[in-house]
């Protein structure tokens, strides 16, 4: 059956106290919406509706971002059930399934929405639950057998209502058109006067139609709300991470102190050591070595090089096969062929390395006139001696050389020794004549102020 994702959006998230709508935090730099709207991927959806509200320019642009969607506009927030009825006009020429998800809620997996899919095929409307171990003011699911009668708010149940353990998550998957149906019958006659999303499950079974339920683990359902729920979430993630880099033959040799992003993959066998993080857009290749205290975004490392420790590797940095990147060395938007070095303390940006070339400590590509980028091209087997500034653009060819503290500003044809320095002058004895002057100065000062 096609699929169309709704997702509610509209929340304004006061209890983050942010300037940012709730649902753009992140967890492992991705944000809230991108996860959940990630979590349906296995259902391969057709169409994906994002309900938003305060903010809602900035969620539209988010939501843009991640794939082609509709964004919807909720005006007034009356309640889930309204807010659901706000995607009815996009998906007015859609048939098949709807199911509502909620943007600050990261952590239903896969599977489970792959069981609610399969729910669907017995009943019309199938809402997800959870056995909660406190479960305080959360929706209560009053079944009968393995079906579901109806869902009761906290406010609105009875003392025996309120011991049932499961709980509503607020996740429901049924026919697009059905549910539509539904929630038109509902109404906001209840203590908050909102248009519940749950009220439609009582409806359909009034109509003679078919609820079921699923359930989950509870820590998929955690909502984010507050800022501690934030940071509560991200550790969770990158446990589960974590957990997963072990399981597929990664080496961490401090797992708790290794930071993933959402999309990092990292081959078996790589090795990771302590207070290595993470940004999106990361792909270790099997054997790589990355050292402790580095930080990498964007970038790719292939099998047998070795990074850090104290390395930088920003967006477009492509590291080949047995590359050396050393400490305090930052790559920016440069491919480092096969073999090649780079050695402590050194930036290379907008620039090609070739084979095998080594480059001294303290090697700069400068790559920035105050207007506009330029790249340096470094050919095979070069060697670039330390202290070298690379002032682009500029070439130097294969098997030449550098000589240290020089500023390159012209092309270096290849095989040839390039010096761009200052004649050395030696003033013999004015060191010790400087010395004294200077000496005589400073036993004044102290003097006066003594």
């Amino acid at each position: 059956m096609p699929t169309a994702l709704i997702i509610l959006a509209a929340g304004q998230g006061s209890r983050m106290n942010s300037d940012l709508p709730k649902v753009l935090h992140k967890i492992a730099g991705t944000s809230l919406l991108a996860h959940a709207m990630g979590s349906a991927d296995a259902l391969m959806p057709q169409r994906c509706v994002v309900v938003a509200g305060h903010e809602a320019e900035l969620v539209r642009a988010e939501a843009l971002s991640l794939g082609v969607v509709d964004v919807v506009l909720q005006g007034e927030q009356l309640g889930t059930g309204h807010a659901v009825l706000q995607a009815r006009d996009a998906l007015s020429d859609f048939d098949g399934d709807a199911l509502v998800l909620y943007g600050d809620t990261p952590f239903i997996s896969p599977e489970t929405l792959e069981k609610l899919a399969e729910a669907r095929k017995d009943h019309a409307v199938v809402v997800l639950g959870f056995e909660a171990a406190d479960a305080g003011r959360y929706g209560r699911l009053i079944t009968d057998g393995t079906k579901l009668d109806r869902i009761v708010e906290f406010k609105d149940a009875t003392s025996e209502e309120r011991a049932v353990t499961l709980c509503n998550s607020g996740v429901i998957a049924a026919d697009s058109k059905v549910l539509f149906d539904l929630l038109d019958a509902v109404k906001n006659d209840n203590a908050a006067g909102e248009y519940y999303l749950p009220d439609v499950v009582a409806i359909a079974r009034e109509r003679g139609l078919s609820a079921g339920f699923v359930t989950c683990d509870e820590s998929e359902t955690l909502g984010i709300n507050t800022r501690a729920e934030l940071a509560r979430a991200e550790g969770i993630f990158q446990e589960m991470k974590r957990a997963e880099a072990l399981e597929n033959g990664v080496t961490l040799l401090a797992p708790e102190t290794v930071f993933f992003a959402s999309d990092t993959f990292i081959g078996r066998d790589a090795v990771i050591e302590q207070n290595v993080v993470f940004g999106p857009e990361v792909t270790i290749e099997s054997g790589a070595l990355i050292r402790a205290f580095s930080h990498l975004e964007g970038c790719h490392v292939s099998r047998g090089a070795i990074i850090g420790p104290y390395a930088r590797l920003r967006p477009g940095a492509e590291i080949s096969e047995d590359v050396r990147i050393g400490n305090f060395v930052e790559i920016k938007n440069a491919t480092i062929a096969e073999g090649a070095k780079v050695n402590h303390l050194s930036y290379v940006g907008d620039a090609s390395v070739g084979l095998r070339s080594n480059l001294g400590a303290g090697t700069v590509t400068c790559n920035y006139d105050g207007v506009m980028k330029h790249r340096t091209e470094i050919g095979n087997d070069v060697f670039i001696g330390s202290s070298t500034m690379l002032v682009a653009p500029v070439s130097v060819g294969n098997r030449a050389m550098t000589a240290s503290g020089s500023v390159i500003t012209t092309n270096v044809p290849a095989e040839a020794l390039a010096i761009g320095r200052a004649k050395q002058v030696n003033k013999l004895g004015l060191a010790e004549k400087l010395f004294a002057r200077l000496q005589a100065i400073k036993a004044k000062k102290s003097a006066g102020k003594s």
